[in-house]
């Protein structure tokens, strides 16, 4: 089975990610005006812009949650964690709090969740490319927890809407 790259980033990690990416931008911006002079503001700023957006993608890169065969890695730029299959207790498909449906993980100590997935509700057939890879995500996902034997609950709608727009049948059990 191959691995599956899953993974939510939290609204203020995004924002600290940015603000590092922000940062940077005017890291070098500074740095080219007082190594060039004044006259260099434009180009500091588009030097700065580039090094920024490359420190920010490079961050968000680097947070993600990764599903293989031997335990759940999670990863962020500045740590990591491996969760044992058998912490899993089983998987939910259901809304969160902004209205988005949410994949999630139970893990057994403390009553933890690991949120793997995070899609905007599904109203219609795929129609680009964002809706083919969160399908193609939730196919992966679904088949890596059959695979480990890990029950999985979805709600009603979303089952509805996921067999009749995405053609994901809802899952059996075994």
């Amino acid at each position: 089975m191959a691995d599956v790259r899953a993974g939510v980033v939290p609204a203020s990690r995004s924002l600290f990610y940015c603000l590092i990416g922000l940062l940077v931008t005017i890291g070098i911006a500074g740095l080219m005006v007082a190594m060039f002079g004044a006259n260099r503001v434009v180009t500091g700023l588009l030097v700065g812009a580039v090094g920024g957006v490359a420190a920010g993608v490079a961050l968000f890169v680097r947070d993600v949650v990764e599903l293989t065969e031997h335990g759940i890695y999670v990863r962020t730029p500045f740590r990591s964690a491996t969760v044992p299959w058998d912490r899993v207790v089983a998987g939910r498909f259901t809304l969160d709090e902004r209205g988005r449906w949410a994949l999630a993980l139970d893990l057994t100590e403390n009553g933890d969740e690991l949120v793997l997935l995070s899609i905007p509700p599904v109203m219609g057939p795929v129609s680009g490319a964002y809706d083919m890879r969160k399908r193609e995500q939730v196919n992966e996902i679904r088949e890596m927890l059959r695979a480990k034997r890990i029950p999985i609950t979805v709600l009603p709608e979303i089952a509805a809407a996921l067999n009749e727009h995405w053609q994901i049948a809802p899952p059996t059990s075994r």
